[in-house]
């Protein structure tokens, strides 16, 4: 049991480090740095190093128990800068992901309304030139017949877009949407219903694969939260509109890159253990997942909707 809690004790100290205490410390150390050199002398390394050797002869920080207060306070510091910054990562998976956009307060719903409108635009009109250079490719005498480069352009173009016609106003979110309209289009079955019980029948080794994808999108949005942190400190030091910068470029590909994994290990998942979930629930089947079982299995799982409230009788 001791060893249990030992190795529990480890993993959280090692996430805690890299996930809070390093990217924050890093950030203190360029917020000082940031409000000791300022615009003028943004990149002077030596009054930089003045300044640290100004600070480390201080009487106060010199003691033992000057330095153990420092050490607390960069801590501290780093601690609440990482917390913060999942508190940003949360608020930004949500807006990036827009499950629920049509609910958001105005004027962001109608912007939001706006967005999906434009994107559906661009998404027909690339979908017809792709479905046009497909019959044109397939047309058994044609003279300018399309290449297969000229066909995978289209429908790349099509996917940059979002992989479905757009339901959301961001790719991400249309691409998590994709994944459920699939499963529905091939096989009746509703994706927010039926993965919450795929996920407990799932083997240990599926489970970790779908965990870790997860994760990654976690991270990324982390990312993106660390950007908006610098930001702040680019009135007072412009490179760090630089590090900005970088971090957000870096921040959407990996979004992009994680979203479109997490989307398709989980529509895999649930195309590969839906029959296992109907083995659990007792619902008789031979094969593979079929529209029939889709069907049966969300039905099954589906809940009924509330009772109507009864009517006194005068």
């Amino acid at each position: 049991m001791g060893g249990m809690w030992s190795e529990l004790g480890k993993k959280l100290a090692e996430r805690w480090v890299s996930l809070l205490a390093l990217p924050g410390a890093l950030y203190l150390a360029i917020t000082a740095a940031a409000i000791h050199l300022g615009q003028a002398r943004a990149l002077d390394i030596a009054v930089l190093v003045r300044k640290i050797g100004e600070t480390a002869k201080n009487p106060t920080v010199s003691t033992t128990g000057g330095q153990a207060i420092v050490l607390c306070a960069i801590l501290v510091g780093a601690t609440m800068a990482g917390l913060l910054v999942q508190a940003l990562a949360t608020v930004i998976e949500r807006i990036v992901l827009a499950a629920e956009w049509e609910t958001w307060p105005r004027p962001l719903s109608t912007l939001a309304a706006d967005r999906v409108r434009r994107r559906r635009t661009l998404w027909d009109a690339a979908h017809e030139h792709y479905h046009r250079t497909d019959q044109q490719a397939m047309a058994p005498h044609a003279r300018d017949r399309p290449t297969l480069t000229t066909l995978a352009r289209a429908a790349r173009d099509r996917s940059r877009i979002a992989a479905e016609r757009p339901q959301r106003p961001t790719w991400s979110g249309d691409r998590i949407h994709a994944a459920a309209l699939r499963l529905h289009r091939d096989y009746n079955l509703d994706l927010a219903t039926v993965w919450p019980y795929t996920w407990l029948v799932l083997p240990d080794r599926a489970r970790e694969e779908v965990v870790q994808t997860r994760s990654s999108l976690t991270r990324a949005t982390g990312l993106a939260g660390w950007s908006l942190l610098y930001l702040t400190l680019t009135p007072r030091w412009w490179p760090a509109a630089v590090i900005t910068i970088t971090l957000a470029v870096a921040a959407r590909h990996r979004i992009r890159v994680s979203v479109n994994t997490y989307a398709e290990v989980m529509e895999a998942t649930t195309r590969l253990y839906a029959t296992t979930l109907a083995t659990e629930l007792g619902i008789t089947h031979t094969g593979s997942l079929t529209k029939e079982l889709g069907t049966a299995l969300t039905q099954s799982l589906r809940s009924s909707p509330p009772h109507e409230p009864t009517r006194s009788q005068s």
